[in-house]
């Protein structure tokens, strides 16, 4: 899938060995690919060697299930109204066991009807955190009770992750190919 942006394109006969390193290893993990943020961090491959890092743990490799974690990023996708986060997730989750009728409450920014208590729960703690900027003691207390300390530490460390790499795609425009885009854009022009 072609991926476009308002970055400087990546040219590989002048690209920096730093640069290199960090693409070889981007391209050798589970991702296999320059999708998302990626197409960004790679100007800065300092940033794009840690992010990278930090993310394959976020996506691969935490204690909450696939479903939750992808919920957790479309929320994320949601409220940052990033296209191309969007994109790349709905279909991981759709496939990970997300239903049809809360992917699309979430694009829609409408507070779904789960059938299940524990994505409910992941959805009251990303909007308690993204509109309060906090998570109250008895929100808190139930979150650990159903996923343990451990998991609710690494869900917001998803929910973080998700932020930077939605801001990332926002600022630098990141599209993908031709696909419809999920949300309105704000009514500035745009450089395309």
């Amino acid at each position: 899938m072609s991926i476009d942006s308002r970055l400087s394109p990546l040219d590989e006969a002048t690209m920096a060995s730093d640069q290199r390193r960090v693409l070889d290893a981007i391209l050798s993990g589970p991702r296999g690919n320059l999708d998302g943020p990626f197409l960004a961090w790679i100007h800065s491959p300092a940033l794009a060697d840690h992010a990278q890092r930090l993310g394959a743990f976020c996506r691969y490799d935490t204690r909450l299930e696939l479903r939750l974690t992808e919920l957790a990023i479309l929320f994320t996708a949601t409220w940052w109204q990033s296209q191309a986060e969007w994109q790349i997730h709905a279909p991981i989750a759709r496939d990970a066991g997300i239903s049809e009728a809360v992917i699309e409450a979430l694009r829609a920014g409408r507070d779904p009807a789960f059938e299940r208590d524990d994505e409910a729960l992941i959805y009251r703690l990303g909007k308690t955190l993204y509109t309060t900027r906090r998570v109250d003691e008895a929100l808190y207390a139930e979150a650990v009770a159903a996923f343990g300390e451990p998991a609710v530490v690494e869900l917001v460390g998803v929910f973080g992750y998700y932020a930077l790499v939605a801001m990332t795609l926002n600022v630098f425009d990141v599209r993908r190919g031709s696909e419809p885009l999920p949300f309105a854009e704000p009514p500035w022009p745009t450089a395309r």
